[in-house]
């Protein structure tokens, strides 16, 4: 008989999590955490945060040593098998036989998990036409860009219809083009509801797809929630003010920011969210300094990380492979 409460259980809970290797490294200790059935979830981390060693136990690739785990209410442990099929996992390293065809590798793919062979074929067409290689379906995947290996690990995943896809830091290693590409079939994928969990280092890829996100420091949650509530919490914004003409070699003294001139055309201006920027517009007019226009400065997101797990800014090793630590 099927629980009703599954139904509206999440696509994922995580309740006190812990994970110690054979070496006395503590990767997990004590992680809890929800997702929403139809969300877009952003893991964020440094590496040795414990991410891989989370998404690793999430899909079965790594044993837990204590805690729970349900995928839409059924539990990792009592029932496996029925997780698992509910589970899509794209992980970080390219895993597939660069000598076989993407239409191939799509195919087998879905013929381990059961899906007869001309009902695979129809969703091969689909999933490689989503990832815009279909032109490419009978070449040698070894031919493929990068970009286009990591969009046919997506198509790949997509195979069995998962309810869940967790993607281990899809953009890696592949340019600002092609990523925003990915981030357009993510999208589609999502809206068409599939719930996705993402970790990336790529943080301004976590602002702009996800909703909610928990970010994990040494093994535990130090914050999760909505995005936008995350965000609103920093007091500090950042901006770049373009001056006409030169900046002058003393810069006013404005109460309450911090200014810095980034070249004799570009002011680096500090201030608290609640000031109002025509007292700073005024203020420099007042000492001769005219700004044609202005731009964000910074992710708002990495200034959260950042305040909240000190140094380990991730956008330092934003292409390196995760320890398990």
């Amino acid at each position: 008989m099927t629980d009703p409460n599954r139904d509206i259980a999440p696509a994922l809970s995580v309740r006190d999590l812990r994970k110690t290797y054979d070496n006395k490294v503590e990767a997990l200790k004590g992680v809890s955490l929800d997702v929403a059935p139809g969300d877009f979830f952003a893991l964020l981390g440094p590496n040795g945060a414990g991410k891989s060693t989370l998404i690793g136990i999430v899909s079965s690739l790594v044993n837990l040593s204590a805690g729970s785990v349900q995928v839409f209410g059924t539990d990792l442990r009592t029932d496996r098998g029925a997780a698992m099929r509910m589970i899509g996992l794209v992980p970080q390293e390219l895993n597939f036989n660069m000598f076989e065809k993407p239409l191939d590798i799509l195919v087998n793919y879905a013929g381990f998990y059961g899906v007869p062979r001309e009902e695979a074929l129809q969703r091969a067409e689909v999933e490689l036409k989503r990832a815009q290689l279909w032109e490419k379906a009978t070449l040698m995947s070894r031919t493929l860009s990068g970009g286009m290996k990591r969009r046919l690990m997506i198509a790949r995943a997509m195979m069995t219809r998962p309810r869940l896809l967790i993607l281990d830091e899809p953009t890696a290693g592949v340019d600002i083009e092609i990523r925003r590409g990915m981030w357009k079939t993510l999208k589609e994928i999502n809206a068409a509801g599939t719930t996705i969990i993402l970790t990336t280092h790529y943080l301004e890829e976590a602002e702009s797809l996800c909703r909610n996100l928990a970010i994990i420091d040494r093994g535990h949650i130090v914050e999760q929630g909505p995005m936008k509530a995350l965000l609103a919490k920093l007091d500090v914004e950042g901006f770049l003010f373009d001056i006409d003409g030169h900046l002058p070699a003393q810069l006013p003294a404005i109460e309450g920011t911090t200014l810095l001139a980034e070249d004799d055309h570009t002011l680096d201006v500090e201030m608290p969210r609640a000031m109002d920027l025509n007292r700073v517009f005024a203020a420099l007019g007042d000492a001769g300094i005219r700004v044609r226009s202005m731009r964000t400065k910074s992710n708002r997101l990495e200034e959260l990380f950042v305040r909240l797990t000190g140094d380990n800014a991730p956008g330092q090793a934003a292409a390196q492979p995760e320890k398990a630590a």
